[in-house]
């Protein structure tokens, strides 16, 4: 079951570690001439939601946000994906990590754990989004075993148009420690039904909706 990490000392060096390779790929991408994007960690914008499922590693997940593009189509997802697959390996690479693994809906690194201190396995997840028609939407691969017959395409997350909104109306309220309480729970219902159709950005859109209309419907 899933659970708050507790270390403050371990996460903020997490935090550290892994927000420094992401915004290493967010310079990189934005050095080319291809597209431009800005990162951030699921969650974070608000209160620590970074949880562990027992002794599995941590996920650290990102959202990769394209803000606009320069030579590339936004349609051709294929490309985008790949583009950013292998500015994500160099970057990997040159801070002597392995390259990344393409899942339906993120890139994932290698597992990784500290030399010295808390010994917690972790690794980097990361989601290419974009905002359309007021929406967030998600790249995914849909993998086929045939590469070449694999298909990519952008999947809107359900209204997530005004989250950032939300967000800032439950913090001023106090709310913040029912939407932890309430992140958690989901969590756990989706891994207690093996359901891997909700990755973190999902359940915390889903969380934030589902307290924000409990208290501000009218």
């Amino acid at each position: 079951m899933y659970h708050y990490i507790q270390d403050k000392e371990f996460l903020k060096r997490l935090k550290g570690t892994c927000s420094d390779i992401v915004n290493q790929l967010v310079q990189s991408i934005n050095n080319d001439s291809v597209m431009t994007v800005k990162a951030c960690l699921v969650g974070s914008g608000a209160k620590n939601l970074i949880t562990q499922n027992e002794n599995e590693p941590i996920d650290l997940d990102y959202n990769l946000c394209i803000v606009s593009t320069k030579s590339i189509n936004m349609l051709d997802s294929r490309a985008i994906k790949e583009y950013i697959r292998k500015q994500f390996n160099k970057v990997l690479s040159s801070n002597g990590w392995g390259d990344c693994q393409d899942s339906t809906s993120a890139f994932t690194t290698e597992k990784r754990v500290f030399k010295k201190g808390n010994q917690t396995a972790f690794k980097i997840d990361i989601a290419i989004t974009c905002k359309y028609l007021n929406n967030w939407q998600r790249l995914i691969h849909q993998k086929t075993g045939l590469v070449i017959l694999d298909g990519y395409y952008w999947n809107e997350v359900k209204d997530s148009g005004r989250l950032e909104e939300k967000v800032r109306a439950l913090k001023s309220e106090d709310l913040w420690d029912e939407v932890r309480d309430t992140y958690l729970e989901k969590k756990n219902f989706y891994l207690c039904k093996n359901d891997h159709n909700h990755p973190s950005f999902i359940v915390y859109v889903e969380t934030v909706n589902q307290i924000y209309n409990k208290y501000f419907w009218n």
